[in-house]
């Protein structure tokens, strides 16, 4: 059986090149797209090569990033327009594959193994879609070409800007072999810093490592990252659209920066149980399941659920398990992607099966407040916040439709 062909592709600096294409005269000067731009603790989400390199770096805070660049133009992010690139590229991967799979809004994962008798080989399709999105977009990406997932994203990442990278098994242990381990997929700050006391510094350590030991020091994922390093990725690209479970409900956002303290999870978490219940109440629906999706920046990703002592679509009972189950699970990592989801859905006039161990009045008093809210937001035009999201800046305001996005999944 012959190989996989897949393809990653990255947006180089995405958000930046976009401000640029509104901005042409700002293609020549150094530009940061931040956080909050008006505040002093704001920071940098994105930069453009010319300020890459001064040194600015994402995360950043803008005064540092000021210092570093001399006239550097700070812009405050428009996620309207960022989708907006976002879809149009999704739209044009599909031209080539009906399997494709977002990794935030600017990357994708492309299968085109059965897609090359009509546009040829791996390489040949990936330099096709660069020429297209400059011509298109005006935008350039970096294409990775390889056998399977991880190596196609280390592919993309090795030569930037609009480069195409093709890792094969005859050349992968030459080409990343000697890369940081902490450059793969799967591994983050911490659990790099972990395999470095065991004196596996490189993907090629990593690869050659004790088995037993790895597993003994992280689990059965120990033995996934020395899968990884070695090419034996089986992990599928997922199929571009993929109907809706009508029996749930869920509100999910890849982070504008990743999270990384306990108050920044805490504070996404109750943003995305807010949503998630506003739409159970539009729906007239009630749900005892909690489910919490996490993936952090190195594509791990797992999926834990709870039941609730009885049906609710209040906020603050949903995202008080939720932020439990996060809790629970986060090993420290910093997480990417985070999915607040309610399962087992009931009409809310059937009839409610209650637990000694639940507080009916206090759910039904928070439930009572949320329809309160929803009516003062739905007359005055959403006028109503959490004060605790106030000033975020890696949660940006969606609306349902932009949940629908495919690049928001």
């Amino acid at each position: 059986m012959s190989d996989r062909v897949i393809l990653h592709s990255d947006l180089n600096n995405f958000y930046a090149s976009a401000e640029c294409i509104t901005h042409p005269e700002w293609k020549t000067v150094p530009l940061a797209v931040c956080g909050n731009p008006e505040k002093r603790h704001g920071v940098v989400l994105a930069k453009n090569d010319i300020a890459k390199k001064f040194g600015v770096r994402t995360g950043d805070v803008i005064w540092e990033a000021k210092q570093k660049a001399p006239g550097l133009v700070v812009v405050p992010p428009h996620f309207e327009l960022y989708m907006k690139y976002s879809k149009k590229m999704f739209e044009l991967y599909q031209d080539y594959t009906d399997m494709v799979e977002p990794f935030g809004a600017d990357e994708c994962w492309l299968d085109v193994t059965g897609s090359q008798k009509l546009f040829g080989d791996g390489k040949t399709i990936a330099d096709t879609i660069r020429e297209r999105v400059k011509k298109e977009f005006n935008l350039t990406c970096s294409v990775g070409v390889s056998f399977n997932k991880v190596f196609a994203k280390l592919g993309s990442d090795l030569k930037k800007p609009d480069a195409t990278t093709v890792i094969d098994r005859n050349n992968y242990k030459e080409k990343i072999w000697g890369l940081n381990a902490g450059e793969m997929l799967m591994i983050g700050r911490r659990t790099y810093a972990e395999l470095q006391k065991l004196n596996i510094m490189t993907i090629g350590d990593l690869a050659k490592a004790d088995s037993a030991v790895l597993k003994s020091k992280f689990g059965i994922n120990g033995l996934k990252m020395k899968a990884y390093a070695n090419g034996d990725d089986t992990e599928p690209v997922r199929e571009a659209v993929k109907s809706r479970d009508i029996k749930s409900i869920g509100h999910g956002m890849t982070a504008v920066r990743d999270i990384e303290t306990e108050s920044d999870a805490k504070d996404l978490i109750f943003y995305l149980s807010e949503k998630v219940a506003a739409r159970m109440r539009k729906n007239n629906v009630r749900g005892s399941l909690v489910a919490v999706g996490m993936r952090d920046n190195r594509l791990f990703s797992i999926v834990r659920q709870k039941p609730l002592p009885m049906p609710t679509y209040s906020s603050d009972e949903i995202a008080e398990c939720a932020f439990s189950l996060f809790m629970d699970n986060w090993n420290g990592d910093p997480m990417r992607t985070v999915t607040v989801s309610v399962a087992k859905l009931e009409h809310d006039d059937s009839p409610r099966q209650l637990s000694f161990f639940s507080d009916v009045n206090r759910n039904d008093k928070l439930e009572k407040l949320d329809e309160t809210l929803d009516n003062l937001n739905k007359k005055y035009g959403n006028i109503i916040h959490r004060a605790s999201l106030l000033g975020k800046d890696f949660i940006y305001d969606k609306t349902d439709a932009e949940d629908f996005l495919p690049f928001q999944r």
